[in-house]
């Protein structure tokens, strides 16, 4: 694998549960690169809004969010012995929780939310100032990154994404239906693409990865060649 020795930025955005964080944490390891979890940032805010009693059904108390958003501090470290990026909030481990099921019902009503959205690409871009990144997420190469030196847009079949999820929950000890893991993905394609504030779209210049019958390897060889595509 032939790694180019300019320092990109690459933009990996596409459909909840497609494999984008998975894929882009792989590359980062392999190539050496910072791998920035988006979708993990605005899992801990979600995280943190649930603690306090802030989403109630499908609404967020939006006035106590914002007074409240500024004690929340992200973080990430790569563990070395579980071979894994993890996530933090406020110096607490959290990358657990915030992949559950309960988290993942309610994180795009927060990531709708304007302000929200403002605070954390405004900590994405501080994040990516030297280059060498890689972030995945619903709106990388569109608003957060749109100079970006590769885009790319993510999907997969529907089913597929929903046995993934579903194999992945059931690993974790999560006692969850197939059928209910469908529902919650076609929910959140639904909310990612009809929100008011940084709808998921592709990028004019974004290259489609459709993943549906692809090994991770055979993924990061693709995104690979694409890298040594670019002068």
């Amino acid at each position: 694998m032939d790694i180019p020795e300019k320092k990109l930025i690459i933009a990996i955005d596409g459909h909840s549960s497609c494999g984008k964080s998975t894929v882009a944490k792989d590359l980062a390891k392999k190539i050496g690169y910072t791998y920035i979890d988006s979708g993990a940032m605005y899992r801990v805010i979600t995280l943190f809004a649930m603690r306090n009693n802030l989403i109630s059904g499908d609404k967020v108390d939006e006035n106590k969010l914002a007074h409240l958003i500024s004690q929340v501090n992200i973080s990430f470290q790569y563990n070395t012995e579980k071979q894994r990026h993890e996530t933090y909030l406020n110096a607490e481990l959290v990358e657990d929780e915030i992949r559950k099921m309960d988290v993942s019902n309610k994180v795009s009503l927060i990531a709708k939310i304007k302000f929200v959205r403002e605070k954390m690409v405004a900590f994405q871009r501080e994040l990516s100032k030297e280059g060498g990144v890689i972030m995945d997420g619903r709106d990388i190469g569109t608003v957060v990154f749109p100079n970006a030196d590769l885009k790319i847009f993510m999907t997969a079949d529907v089913e597929i994404r929903a046995i993934r999820r579903y194999k992945e929950l059931k690993n974790k000890g999560e006692d969850i239906s197939l059928n209910e893991i469908r529902e919650n993905v076609s929910k959140r394609d639904f909310i990612d693409e009809n929100r008011d504030e940084s709808p998921l779209r592709k990028a004019d210049d974004a290259i489609i990865l459709n993943n549906s019958h692809l090994t991770p390897e055979e993924q990061l060889d693709w995104i690979v060649d694409r890298m040594n595509e670019i002068k």
